[in-house]
């Protein structure tokens, strides 16, 4: 029997979706969660033999993830939600399988390794997140974005879980195949997004506020200052070794330091 469903909130995944799907199902079932791709998505998971689920999004909360929790039928205790692509590595099954048994966590955090430009980095920002977690536990963020975003999943909220939460150590390959133009579109997207939500935070810091980890509030108060994305580029590409990925070590640490230098004239040309 599975104890976990892995949840694939997709939309015109075709380049990425065959891998990540044949590695999941490794840890338990797999459930495709599709937003009317055009490019074949649906199809490749049904030739898989997974289940997959169409999402309408509204305009209004509940998006992608938190539509999903509230309204699938889970058959598991588990649920780990990766994007199309994010490819598990066998080492991390077997963790997994191991974490979840017996224990009072009620979510764990999972560690990245990013690949760029065809690359696996060894230096440079790391990131994790909180994306494995008991069904029933708790769900994502809610966040009132009154039309401002036509994204319709979660961008950078973070599930809000009643309970200890532990950590996965053997990481996950973070490694898209749909290339660079992509990569820039989708930056293009979030900044727009962080600004907004940025200048909603800094106008009413209520629940909304408090909700946020020590980390998120850590960057949003900074986030608009003008020392932020050198900051971040010195962090990433010295810091943190970016420079033994040598020139691609380079332009991701400067890829991800224009993404925030946007964020801050997004919000600063904001009317």
């Amino acid at each position: 029997m599975d104890h976990v469903t892995i949840v694939l909130p997709v939309k015109n995944e075709a380049f990425n979706l065959r891998r990540c799907i044949s590695l999941a199902s490794k840890l338990g079932s797999v459930l495709v969660v599709d937003s009317g791709s055009s490019d074949g998505t649906s199809e490749i998971a049904v030739k898989l033999k997974v289940e997959v689920i169409q999402f309408n999004w509204d305009g209004h909360f509940p998006k992608k993830r938190n539509w999903t929790l509230r309204n699938y039928d889970f058959k598991t205790d588990w649920v780990l939600f990766l994007d199309a692509d994010e490819f598990v590595s066998s080492e991390f099954v077997d963790e997994v399988k191991v974490a979840i048994r017996n224990t009072e966590h009620v979510g764990f955090w999972l560690n990245f390794e990013n690949h760029f430009m065809g690359k696996k980095l060894r230096g440079g920002d790391p990131f994790r997140k909180l994306a494995l977690f008991r069904v029933g536990a708790g769900e994502y963020e809610k966040i009132e974005e009154d039309n401002w975003s036509h994204l319709d999943m979660e961008v950078h909220e973070h599930p809000v879980l009643e309970g200890t939460v532990g950590e996965i150590k053997t990481p996950i390959e973070h490694n898209d195949f749909r290339g660079l133009k992509h990569y820039i579109a989708k930056h293009n997207e979030y900044s727009s997004w962080e600004a907004a939500r940025y200048l909603r935070l800094m106008k009413q810091q209520g629940p909304e506020w408090n909700g946020l980890t020590g980390r998120q509030k850590k960057k949003y108060r900074n986030l608009a200052k003008w020392w932020f994305a050198p900051a971040y580029f010195v962090v990433s590409y010295v810091l943190k070794q970016g420079f033994l990925d040598g020139a691609v070590g380079f332009h991701f640490a400067l890829m991800k330091a224009i993404y925030f230098y946007q964020i801050r004239l997004k919000i600063k040309v904001h009317p």
